[in-house]
């Protein structure tokens, strides 16, 4: 995540619906996620970081921090793209109908902020079938390491 802009919707906690306008979200994210989370962009294949990315951990929206998927629903699709098989729950993750480019998709948006993410297809693997086929600049990631450190040093301060 670019922290050269500031960001206050961003939270990883909050699960609030985020509804500002293009205008300001032009003005917290970087150009990058910016194009594909609210213009509908595609990033070129093969080039996510997390493409081939064996981490254990879990996957957020780059616009707002909602938790999409969990590290263990991604596969190897050979799609070009960060794929998973199943979000992190219902609301994690809205459906839409898409008839561009002269086709017919069903394109996935962040259920807390609306952003583009991809698209889902019915030729994934078991137990969904499903292939969440996501654009990795509108990913960010923690390593499940580091979210339980820091689940660990609240809790010790608790007890403090």
């Amino acid at each position: 995540m670019d922290t050269s802009k500031k960001n206050n919707v961003y939270s990883r906690t909050d699960s609030s619906k985020v509804n500002i306008s293009d205008d300001e979200w032009r003005k917290i994210l970087p150009a990058d996620v910016y194009e594909i989370a609210r213009e509908k962009g595609t990033e070129r294949p093969w080039t996510s970081k997390f493409e081939n990315s064996k981490e254990v951990g879990t996957y957020y929206c780059a616009a707002c921090g909602n938790p999409l998927f969990k590290s263990d629903t991604k596969f190897e699709s050979g799609c070009g793209w960060p794929s998973f098989y199943q979000p992190i729950s219902k609301s994690s993750i809205i459906y839409l109908a898409d008839n561009s480019h002269g086709m017919t998709r069903t394109e996935v948006e962040c259920g807390r902020c609306k952003a583009h993410l991809g698209h889902v297809f019915d030729d994934g693997p078991p137990p969904t079938g499903l292939r969440y086929c996501i654009n990795g600049v509108v990913l960010d990631f923690e390593k499940a390491q580091a979210a339980e450190k820091k689940y660990n040093e609240g809790e010790q301060k608790k007890g403090e």
